[in-house]
């Protein structure tokens, strides 16, 4: 049991582990940052910057105004239009560049709309993609900032690993230029050098912290760059946001597909060929009433006890796709009732001033149902506990169970599909399921009063 309930679940509470246990790295990451390859790619990004951004911002520019100056004439859409679509290209070179030194992963933006194919409509999707201007907006802003992270980044990491290496300088200065030292101030009459142990030291001291820092400073100003990849390169908000109802569409369909399969299913292989079998006992039982009528009371007794077990395995059928409860009494009732069914002892606590909206409703029980079955198939649990509140403009579920723990989202199980259920709504379902247990789950769905349609 424990080895299903850890197929079922997962062998770690946490999304995408699996059970793995990374390995400490003996230094800290403060001093293994300036050897990192972290570290060097995300240097080779800020030295890249200030040559693309200059190209960049040229070519931005140039052609920008090239077609503003020609719009007096036909010439200056066409112009303008290119000049966009450049910006749209680079800006594809940019996210390349930005995944394979940065480690950043952004999505393309929204691909142009033409109402019909030719190149007055291709100028004219150009133009009013909102895209395209924001590819320009990059190319003309990326270009103070990279000047700057190209002076800081640059001249900190000359600088540190200079002090740093400080006493080999020392040796070499007086040996191969003839000078005491570095120099620190110097007149007409006297010379400050750097030339006794201490202010040796020191300075290698102060290399070695500039070293140290200049890391995490680069690494601050890529973080710049990362939000201007993210906000100017990447599709917009609303985009992604009809991305995501789109996904959430097809989730919804496939799943509504699937339950009409497994309605149709229970009803061809359980009610429908129990009432087949009726008719044929009734049958055969008309046939015999006149010649043995004592055999044909047992065929008709037979076949009551079948017509109830058909209305038995309808009255499940039905209470699987929507319980009468529910409608009537709400999720209280509904869910007291489902607990009930369940292997174990259940406490049930609903605190809700109102009924959330029938949709909204359904998902909540079916959420609680299910977590209830997986309770009693693989958890190995005693007690289980059902909480359902409100807070704010969310609905929170929570079922709780002392079982064997384990529980993972992540692995493709029940546990997959329905938070692809939730996420369908807006839902999310949380996971904390140590092995050894207790397992809780939490589901979060949106709230929409009883009167919204």
């Amino acid at each position: 049991m424990a080895t299903e309930y850890g197929q079922e679940y997962g062998l770690d509470g946490r999304p995408g582990l699996s059970g793995s246990t990374g390995r400490r790295h003996p230094l800290p990451a403060a001093l293994r940052a300036p050897v990192e390859g972290r570290t060097w790619r995300e240097l080779g990004y800020v030295l890249l910057s200030l040559p693309i951004s200059i190209l960049l911002f040229t070519y931005a520019v140039t052609m920008v105004s090239l077609g503003a100056g020609l719009l007096v004439t036909f010439l200056g859409i066409p112009v303008l239009a290119a000049a966009l679509a450049g910006c749209r290209g680079l800006g594809s070179l940019e996210r390349m560049r930005a995944r394979a030194l940065l480690d950043l992963e952004v999505a393309g933006p929204e691909p142009l709309r033409m109402k019909k194919p030719g190149a007055m409509a291709w100028m004219g999707a150009v133009l009013k993609s909102g895209a395209s201007w924001r590819a320009l907006l990059y190319a003309v802003l990326h270009l103070p900032w990279a000047v700057l992270s190209f002076v800081v980044a640059v001249n900190l990491w000359v600088l540190g690993w200079a002090l740093l290496t400080y006493p080999l300088w020392f040796w070499v200065l007086p040996m191969y230029a003839g000078q005491d030292g570095v120099q620190l101030y110097g007149d007409e009459t006297h010379r400050v050098y750097l030339d006794n142990p201490f202010e040796i030291t020191v300075t290698a001291l102060v290399g070695l912290l500039l070293t140290i820092a200049t890391p995490w400073i680069v690494r601050a100003l890529t973080m710049v760059d990362r939000l201007l990849v993210y906000g100017l390169l990447g599709p917009s908000r609303l985009a992604s946001r009809v991305v995501e109802l789109e996904s959430d569409r097809g989730v919804v369909v496939d799943t509504a597909a699937a339950d009409l399969r497994r309605i149709e299913r229970d009803l061809h292989d359980g009610a429908q060929a129990r009432l087949v079998a009726l008719a044929m006992d009734l049958g055969m039982a008309k046939e015999k009433l006149q010649e043995d009528p004592q055999t044909a009371a047992r065929m008709v007794d037979e076949a009551h006890g079948e017509v109830k077990t058909a209305l038995q395995e309808l009255r499940d059928l039905a209470r699987g796709i929507h319980p009468a409860v529910l409608t009537d009494r709400g999720l209280d009732a509904a869910l007291s009732a489902v607990s009930s069914r369940c292997t174990v002892p259940v406490q049930v606590e609903v605190d809700l001033a109102e009924r959330p909206a029938p949709a909204i409703e359904g998902i909540a029980y079916f959420t609680v149902s299910e977590l209830l079955q997986n309770v009693s198939k693989h958890a190995r649990a005693t007690w289980a506990g059902v909480e359902v509140w409100r807070t704010e403009n969310r609905l929170m579920l929570q079922v709780v169970d002392n079982g064997v723990g384990g529980a993972d989202v992540s692995q493709g199980s029940g546990l997959a599909g329905l938070a692809e259920r939730l996420d369908a709504v807006d839902g999310i379902l949380v996971v904390d399921s140590p092995a050894g247990g207790p397992t809780r789950v939490t589901a979060e769905l949106p709230w929409r009063g009883a009167h919204v349609r």
